[in-house]
């Protein structure tokens, strides 16, 4: 039975002529995601770009939602998920921000000794785009690709601090419970604060009570926050003078990072 466009036209035979079930449901399923990338964001929006029923839209969406290929949350709609980011990074060092970073990452962690990481943040979470291991014998739980929530991370504060005050409040009210070092929504309106004035935030053991991160953000050429650096360590490497000391060379290469990008102020 042919499927048929939300107006019942049927999709032109030369669209799905030659195809398998299982290759067209692929293809239907790429479809949706080319369709999401182009910020297609609902259900009817999608099947009208891509001429599928709703019933098959939203199948198909489902799938690919309990892959993370796709994702959705109640005010943007359809997004891409994770998983695209997952299997793009096997080819990270293609990525411009990521290509062009390195270099200063690598300059940044041989100068520390520490573990740097380059982020990005996705709904509550900042995945990284990018790590630079410790030369001590240090082990960070992060890994390309992966994710973190960015209320724990020295880096995801780093990456919210222009968000506002409202967009903090529904990140603390969402994440809270994720916290290992609990703090009331006045204490992290206040730190949140506090990290924005100054341009840099730490990491104080909220995500690893072992860990200890020192992380400033990258923006664009419209200034606008697109990444986020951190240097890591082990809480015997990170006495709160040593992480004191840190904030310049941190904010120093996120400075540089923001400069390739076209940053001028900064």
């Amino acid at each position: 039975m042919q499927d048929k466009q939300p107006s019942g036209k049927p999709v032109p035979p030369s669209a799905t002529a030659g195809k398998t079930p299982s290759s067209q449901t692929l293809m239907r399923g790429l479809d949706i995601i080319e369709a999401v990338s182009e910020g297609v964001a609902d259900i009817a929006g999608l099947a009208a770009k891509t001429g599928m029923t709703y019933s098959t839209t939203h199948r198909i969406l489902s799938a690919l939602q309990a892959r993370h290929y796709v994702t959705r949350d109640a005010v943007r709609g359809y997004r891409l998920g994770r998983k695209l980011l997952e299997l793009g990074y096997r080819a990270y060092s293609q990525v411009d921000l990521t290509r062009m970073a390195h270099p200063i990452l690598e300059r940044l962690a041989r100068e520390t000794s520490d573990t740097v990481h380059l982020g990005y943040a996705e709904q509550d979470q900042v995945i990284y785009l990018d790590k630079i291991a410790s030369r001590r014998a240090v082990e960070i739980s992060s890994r390309i690709g992966g994710s973190k929530p960015l209320i724990s991370t020295g880096i995801g504060k780093a990456l919210l601090m222009d968000a506002g005050e409202e967009e903090w409040r529904k990140i603390y009210e969402r994440n809270a419970h994720l916290l290992r070092v609990p703090a009331t929504l006045e204490q992290w309106l206040q730190t949140m604060r506090a990290y924005t004035k100054n341009g840099y935030s730490y990491d104080l053991g909220e995500d690893e009570q072992s860990i200890r991160c020192v992380a400033a953000p990258v923006r664009d050429s419209s200034g606008r926050i697109v990444a986020a650096i951190s240097v890591s360590s082990t809480i015997e490497y990170m006495s709160p003078e040593r992480m004191t000391k840190l904030v310049a060379s941190v904010q120093k290469s996120a400075r540089q990072i923001s400069a390739e990008l076209g940053a001028t102020t900064l």
